[in-house]
């Protein structure tokens, strides 16, 4: 009987093959209270594990294949920072002095502390850091019951039926969908060598690992299907349907035939679309458009030149401030990241946004221990900064020092007050004083504010006097404004681009930069949506910012349109009560 599950679509194409079931793999763990004399032993047995699993790690990336995206080893490492976290290994060692726990009780009850403070981060990516945590422990806990760390999958390809056969491989072999609770970085480092075309887990939103490799991968992947592990067998033919988060289970040689048909369409679109790389992006009436990357490390830039990115619109800087236990980049190190991120651009320019954390994003004890009754109104993004000027301070001289290499930008986030944006330019003023003072050389630099705050789209014209350029964060506008939290089911449905107000904001602010003569350009979700691409030309966008891996599509959608002939359709969608159905309409 066909089935089909639905869950997020987080990498699009269509997949179809034979499934490989991975099953979950939590390990049970004996609760019971020690003895005093034991406690130096549990300590060491936690300890021997942790020091294991770090090796492991260290061999995975050490010996990572030379075509394994970059992401891979950018996670691993992720994982090797939350092994050493202060917090989790004095954590433990607290449950086995203080309560007399047996190690492996302390482990997953310091796992439960840890984990609800994730869940409590307003930021999606960092709160889905939770299964990486997750699944570090896991590792230890299977070390210390001297358990075999790897993920094994023994494929056995049976043989398909007469109607099956269209869609084998060179080798005459059924393609892999690898279908699982949860993939850990490692699984996927190891997988990768089976050449799946396709992954499907239980669990995941749109920024875990396995959604970010299967993207880096371009493999078609559904996330978050919740039962398809339970309802899938081994060797069950499945379809992934990556563009609409589907997946379907025992498809009949009719919906096998639909599909097929769409696999290939999609095979030829993606030839297509490589053909664009290097095609400029202009609209049909002459409008030339800027398509530029959003990146989280300096290893991100190589992609982004392959797809043909004019720049990188936001460099998200907090990504190198993550996992240290309040022991921050000093200086050098960040002016060297800022370094390769320039260099790797080629002269490219680079639009660096200063750290956004804070409350929802904690970087050290004293804020972690703080109660927040609302992480994402509290003390983030530019608030963080500003609260604490000597940090501040010096991420602002790394960047100038890196912006005498090449064209570099600084982006400042969360905005809303005048005398928030006084401040900042202040610091930036000072910055340059002490570096004049150590005779150390920087370069020029822009200064723009992300406008994600409806008070700060609101007063967009103050804005204008203070910045050489504006930047939406649709993500957190939209989120504002409709008092929506993304992360709540119960209320994610509400999340509307097309609301009525968050339209207006958007267009608002990009008629006014217009006006200023000063750039405005969208970095959140709707500038990589294919789907709104003709919206935005409409309102007046000339630059968009998103992940590479969206570039080609939205350029596709560029060179398609004639902005002079969506102005009236654009006003239209504006003016209506339901933005959608006339949007849709079209």
């Amino acid at each position: 009987m066909t089935i089909a599950i639905h869950g997020l679509a987080v990498a699009r194409g269509i997949a179809i093959g034979r499934a490989v079931l991975v099953a979950s793999s939590r390990v049970d763990v004996a609760h019971y209270f020690i003895e005093s004399h034991q406690v130096e032993a549990e300590l060491e047995r936690v300890n021997n594990a942790r020091h294991a699993v770090s090796d492991e790690i260290q061999r995975l990336i050490k010996n990572m294949p030379k075509d394994a995206p970059h992401e891979l080893e950018a996670i691993l490492e992720v994982h090797q920072m939350l092994l050493q976290d202060e917090m989790l290994a004095e954590g433990v060692k607290h449950w086995i002095e203080e309560r007399l726990y047996n190690a492996e009780w302390a482990l997953t009850s310091q796992l439960e502390v840890v984990a609800r403070q994730f869940d409590e981060m307003d930021d999606p990516y960092l709160r889905e850091r939770k299964g990486d945590l997750e699944q570090v422990v896991e590792r230890v806990l299977r070390h210390m019951k001297g358990l075999d760390t790897q993920t094994h999958v023994v494929v056995q390809r049976p043989q398909p039926n007469t109607w099956q056969q269209d869609l084998l491989d060179e080798n005459h072999e059924a393609p892999l969908i690898l279908v699982a609770h949860d993939l850990s970085p490692a699984d996927m480092l190891q997988f990768k060598q089976s050449v799946f075309a396709g992954f499907v887990t239980d669990v995941g939103g749109k920024t875990s690992h396995t959604a970010i490799v299967a993207r880096s991968l371009d493999i078609p992947a559904v996330v978050g299907a919740r039962t398809a592990s339970h309802l899938v067998k081994q060797d069950d033919w499945v379809i992934i349907d990556g563009d609409a988060g589907v997946m379907i289970i025992d498809p009949s040689p009719i919906i096998l035939e639909e599909y097929g048909f769409k696999q290939r369409q999609a095979s030829l679109e993606r030839e297509r679309l490589l053909r664009l790389r290097y095609t400029p992006a202009v609209t049909l009436d002459g409008q030339k458009i800027e398509l530029l990357a959003n990146i989280e490390m300096p290893e991100d830039t190589p992609v982004a030149i392959q797809m043909g990115a004019v720049g990188v619109g936001l460099f998200r800087s907090e990504f190198l401030f993550m996992g240290r236990e309040g022991h921050l980049p000093d200086e050098e190190e960040q002016f060297e990241a800022y370094k390769r991120a320039v260099e790797g651009m080629k002269g490219l320019p680079v639009t660096i946004r200063s750290v956004d954390v804070g409350s929802d994003k904690p970087l050290d004890r004293t804020l972690k221990d703080e109660a927040h009754l609302n992480p994402a109104l509290g003390l983030r993004a530019i608030r963080w900064s500003l609260a604490d000027p000597a940090m501040f301070l010096t991420q602002l001289r790394a960047i100038l020092r890196a912006a005498a290499l090449g064209k570099v930008k600084l982006l400042i986030p969360m905005l809303a007050h005048g005398q928030e944006i006084r401040q900042t330019t202040a610091l930036i003023d000072h910055a340059r004083k002490q570096l004049d003072s150590r005779g150390m050389v920087y370069g020029p630099l822009e200064v723009g504010a992300m406008i994600e705050i409806p008070a700060a789209a609101l007063a967009v014209k103050m804005f204008l006097r203070y910045f050489d350029f504006l930047s939406i964060g649709t993500n957190d506008l939209i989120q504002y404004t409709l008092a929506i939290d993304r992360a709540d089911e119960q209320v994610a449905h509400l999340y509307d681009p097309l609301h009525p107000a968050v339209l207006k904001l958007v267009a608002d602010t990009i008629r006014e930069g217009a006006l200023h003569n000063k750039d405005v350009s969208v970095c959140g979700e709707m500038a990589g949506d294919p789907t709104m691409t003709r919206l935005l030309l409409g309102m007046g966008l000339r630059q968009f910012s998103m992940h590479p891996t969206q570039i080609l599509r939205v350029k596709q959608e560029i060179l398609r349109a004639d902005v002079g002939r969506l102005k009236d359709w654009t006003e239209r969608v504006m003016q209506a009560e339901d933005p959608a159905a006339v949007f849709n309409a079209n």
